[in-house]
């Protein structure tokens, strides 16, 4: 018997149209990968950067300000470590050739019989992807047909990113990395087929190694990535580390410049001194927590959610550092105001033109850049610090009597990103077992014998928010949540109603299921 009154219905219905058209306004925009290496033209040839120098082994384990200590750190593989002993770390050292303008890359070999392609260490994504056609920017492709282990996966793909795009189709085969390991591995490998403005002039990689989480895989997380298939097939702990040896050295595109990427553990010959660790705040891309950034010693005195706007990420994959146009506006008149030369073209700062100089350097006329991060310890942060030498960026070809360069720090309309001009003055640890990032000294990090960044801390956070992280970033998962809580809630209320309204309708229906299939209700989420 229905006791609801004929007013009351419209009444309700309306409302539960309202709840669920509020529940849907809070899906996603389309979501895309930051920026990736841009292309510059300039040529010329550098003689290789001097040998890594050798340095003790930094002990295990994590201090109060976020350092290494003397203490066993389960997931942790150190290089040459006797108690673990699977993994010998020597062959991957200076195992990458390129240089940040346009990107760090590996020698791999693929399919059988192997066919060797230089693929783009990018910490920014997730998916192997890999030429499989001819293109005017590259020398070589991944060709399936010579493969007689390539299995395809019957799964298109379309991947952008702020620059440049590809579409193709998923398979897998068998890989080796020469510079690695001894053994080959089964991964999912992404065939590129068509692209627009992705590989560029004068890059010399023709595929891309997404070490990012699972989370950003394209066409699904469900994909397995490549670095989660090596920790399972390899045995290998779940992190790696990367060197990026260009620093102050002209961003030419001949590849002459090297770098290690270490997978499985950390290298003690890559770094000196200790390093400080950082919390990984949400596996996706590996977001940090920024506090603050400094100019010549000066702080910036923006709130500190303005440097994690809408997050701040380690991108190996992208060219310079990044900051919100907030930030990025805050810094360059900081610098202006710091710097020892009175005027510069906003051209310069835009990335647009260069600046030259006849017969000198211009380093000692900029000052220092200091971003600090949160350390383990929430009550403690420490800073990395880098050198002129690492964002004012030499530029070669342009004037054999000037020396030119470009400005190494560009503004981002969603992110802070720390590209490769800053990894390169860090050996950086993802330690992904711990949810962690480390940073700790390069010894290849120098300019003419001089170091060009440093690493100093603990420091106080009391002046400091106990979270920099915006809400619309780190509670995300949480809106979906009750998102499709209140959505589910309104589809309980709905059937409630049309049960109580038709109850004898509702009974004839419940006699002949099959004549109604109704999957409106189902909601879909995935990233686009």
């Amino acid at each position: 018997m229905c006791t609801l009154g004929e007013k009351q219905v419209p009444v309700l219905l309306q409302l539960l149209f309202l709840w669920t058209t509020q529940a849907l306004a809070q899906a996603p925009t389309p979501f895309i990968l930051p920026l990736k290496v841009s292309p510059i033209k300039l040529n010329g040839n550098l003689p290789r950067p001097p040998p890594v120098t050798v340095s003790g082994a930094a002990p295990f384990g994590n201090d109060s300000g976020g350092r290494l200590r003397h203490v066993g750190a389960e997931g942790l593989a150190l290089a040459l470590d006797p108690a673990k002993g699977l993994v010998n770390f020597l062959p991957m050292i200076d195992n990458l050739q390129g240089d940040a303008g346009l990107g760090y890359y590996l020698e791999m070999l693929i399919g059988t019989p192997p066919q060797k392609l230089q693929i783009l260490v990018d910490t920014g994504s997730s998916n192997f992807a890999v030429a499989g056609v001819p293109d005017p920017h590259i020398t070589s492709y991944f060709d399936i047909e010579k493969s007689n282990t390539y299995r395809s996966k019957n799964m298109n793909i379309n991947v952008k990113y702020t620059q440049g795009s590809w579409t193709g189709s998923v398979g897998e085969d068998v890989v080796t990395i020469p510079k690695g390991f001894n053994s080959t591995f089964i991964v999912n490998i992404a065939v590129i087929f068509e692209s627009e403005d992705f590989f560029l002039p004068k890059t010399k990689w023709n595929g891309i190694l997404g070490l990012a989480y699972a989370t950003l895989a394209k066409p699904s997380s469900s994909l397995e990535t490549f670095f989660d298939s090596l920790v399972k097939q390899a045995k290998i702990s779940n992190i790696f580390s990367i060197q990026m040896c260009g620093a102050g050295l002209p961003k030419d595109g001949t590849g002459t410049n090297g770098g290690s990427l270490v997978m499985g553990g950390i290298e003690p010959r890559l770094y000196k001194g200790d390093i400080w660790y950082t919390r990984i705040k949400r596996e996706w891309y590996y977001q940090i927590e920024i506090l603050k950034l400094e100019i010549g010693g000066q702080n910036l005195n923006l709130d500190c959610i303005e440097y994690n706007v809408d997050k701040a990420i380690v991108d190996s994959g992208t060219t310079l550092l990044h900051l919100p146009q907030k930030v990025f506006n805050a810094v360059i008149k900081a610098i202006s105001q710091t710097s020892l030369i009175s005027e510069f073209s906003e051209e310069f700062w835009t990335g647009s033109q260069l600046a030259c100089w006849k017969y000198e350097t211009p380093w000692s006329y900029f000052p220092n850049i200091s971003i600090y991060l949160r350390a383990e310890n929430s009550s403690k942060s420490f800073r990395i610090t880098i050198l002129p030498q690492l964002y004012i960026l030499p530029v070669l070809g342009i004037d054999s009597n000037y020396e030119c360069y470009r400005f190494g720090i560009s503004s981002s309309a969603n992110s802070l990103i720390i590209g490769a001009t800053v990894m390169e003055g860090f050996y950086v640890v993802f330690d992904r077992a711990q949810k962690r990032i480390g940073f700790a000294q390069s010894p290849c990090a120098k300019v003419d014998g001089i170091p060009v960044s440093e690493i100093s801390g603990p420091f106080s956070t009391d002046d400091i928010r106990s979270s920099c992280i915006s809400f619309s970033t780190s509670n995300e998962p949480i809106l979906w949540i009750v998102s499709y809580a209140l959505m589910a809630l309104c589809g309980i209320i709905f059937l409630v109603l049309i049960i109580l309204l038709f109850p004898c309708c509702f009974l004839h229906c419940s006699r002949n299921r099959n004549l109604v299939n109704d999957e409106s209700c189902l909601v879909q989420h995935r990233w686009k």
